[in-house]
């Protein structure tokens, strides 16, 4: 049986215990970071090959945000200034209306919107960097082609196929599950009892456009989420480093299934998005539009997080969300830094901290996924109401004025680590009070309306009730 070498600390007797991370992608690559950091021996396991090394990367990804969670992930193991380099920041969405108007929607307060918003141009840029960081750990390994088969939670013992296809055994300590949406870690968890679990497919699917550069430069302004909402469904646009857009067609799949033509597609695209056909292209509309069918995403929940005191599920393999939030990669990686902060309060007592972790993230998790489902229709429909624009400049005037007492949603969720639980909750208590307040401000005009009326309605000029009447028909024809 192959397991993994295990060493000892300088100053102690003991060996070093052994944590064996399955899955090298964003979350996974970055806990191997923080774990090597605490001076475990750690060994990552990842099915794929070693992009580092590949000729052609192939893969779909939607453009990634990083905010201040995921920042703070990353400041703590000294690679934030590396990531934040390679992105784009990003301050304000830009609405664009089938009129041809475009109307920026700011994300939050001056100061904060210019740093914390970046996307990427591929997440395989960001999984580049995180790869390379986890493996300048000299108490790290990576090992690539390796595909779990089982695994055992009472002996913590892994059986992979290796990348010359024979069967090795693996022995760990810890297991650590980063192996995404549709894990294999979290297949185990399936067999044992009390484990709650739930996967959902929303009913709309994506489809990646390329946008590219006009005259050597961007085709619009690139600090900013550009948004083409129209009710139940959307596009959105997202700049690159190489100065393209990756603009992403969100829909329901039966009417991707009606569009069967380029011509079809062209007449779509004046008749919705207008103003991106000359920016994208005819041309390359027809032929990105039939490059690859329009895929799905899905919403996984589940708890616990930890079997017994031998593995735990971080990332998209214990909570995989739709990304029309931004926070998929942010979650994920303040996964690996709340499960830091958990390991320090309790001494790395593993047993203890697999349950603390548990209780203290599954709310959180939970709450984002409903969160991200919840902005979907935020996006395509809310941002074209008018009452949806009068509450964001309200919002935004009350948390200037009232800074600690009214904090808007996506602020809470975005430029801070206020628990996402705990900033659903503060937010429906703020709409309450907010709501409560406009029919008070009502009532009270109302209220001093009739008084007005009373009380000078002898100064006022009397009209006939047929004059009156004649008044309100001569309105309708207005």
């Amino acid at each position: 049986m192959d397991t993994v070498s295990t060493h000892t600390h300088e100053s102690s007797s003991s060996k070093r215990k052994v944590i064996a991370v399955v899955g090298g992608g964003l979350v996974g690559s970055l806990n191997a970071c923080f774990l090597a950091k605490r001076g475990f021996d750690v060994a990552v396991y990842e099915s794929r090959e070693d992009i580092r090394q590949a000729k052609v990367v192939k893969g779909r990804s939607i453009n990634l945000a990083l905010s201040h969670r995921g920042r703070q992930a990353l400041k703590h193991v000294g690679m934030e200034d590396k990531i934040v380099s390679k992105g784009i920041p990003m301050h304000a969405r830009m609405i664009h209306n089938l009129n041809g108007k475009r109307s920026p929607i700011p994300y939050g307060k001056k100061g904060q919107v210019t740093v914390t918003i970046f996307r990427f141009t591929h997440s395989y840029s960001h999984k580049y960097r995180t790869t390379n960081s986890a493996d300048a750990y000299p108490n790290t390994t990576l090992n690539f082609n390796h595909k779990l088969q089982d695994w055992s939670p009472k002996s913590g013992t892994m059986t992979f196929f290796g990348p010359d296809g024979q069967k090795k055994e693996i022995q760990a300590d810890l297991i650590v599950g980063c192996d995404g949406a549709f894990s294999a870690i979290r297949k185990q968890y399936l067999r044992q009892s009390r484990f709650n679990y739930s996967q959902t497919y929303i009913p709309h699917g994506y489809m990646e456009l390329t946008m590219p550069p006009k005259d050597g430069d961007f085709a619009m302004e690139p600090n900013y989420l550009h948004i083409w909402p129209r009710n139940t469904f959307m596009m959105i646009a997202l700049p690159n480093l190489d100065r393209t857009f990756t603009c992403t067609l969100f829909m329901p799949f039966e009417e991707f299934e009606k569009i069967r033509s380029g011509d079809e597609v062209i007449r779509f695209f004046q008749k919705y998005f207008p103003d991106s056909v000359p920016l994208i292209g005819v041309e390359a509309l027809k032929q990105d539009f039939f490059r690859l069918p329009a895929q799905a995403m899905v919403s996984v929940k589940c708890s616990p997080y930890h079997l017994f005191d031998k593995c735990v599920l971080m990332g998209d393999a214990a909570h995989a969300v739709v990304p029309f939030y931004g926070q998929g990669m942010n979650a994920g990686f303040e996964d690996c830094l709340v499960f830091d902060e958990v390991m320090n309060q309790l001494n790395e007592n593993l047993a203890a901290v697999l349950e603390e972790y548990t209780r203290v993230r599954v709310p959180d998790d939970h709450a984002i996924a409903d969160l991200a489902m919840y902005n979907y229709v935020e996006m395509r429909a809310h941002v074209n109401s008018r009452y949806f624009l009068f509450r964001k400049y309200l919002d935004g005037f009350l948390h200037f004025i009232l800074p600690k007492t009214i904090v808007p949603l996506y602020t809470m969720v975005t430029f801070t680590r206020t628990r996402y639980h705990e900033a659903v909750k503060r937010w429906h208590w703020q709409n309450k009070v907010i709501t409560q307040g406009l029919w008070l401000c009502g009532a009270v005009s109302a209220a001093g309306g009739m008084y007005v009326l009373v009380r000078y309605s002898h100064k006022l000029p009397r009209i006939s009730a047929d004059h009156l009447w004649t008044r309100i028909l001569a309105l309708k024809h207005f």
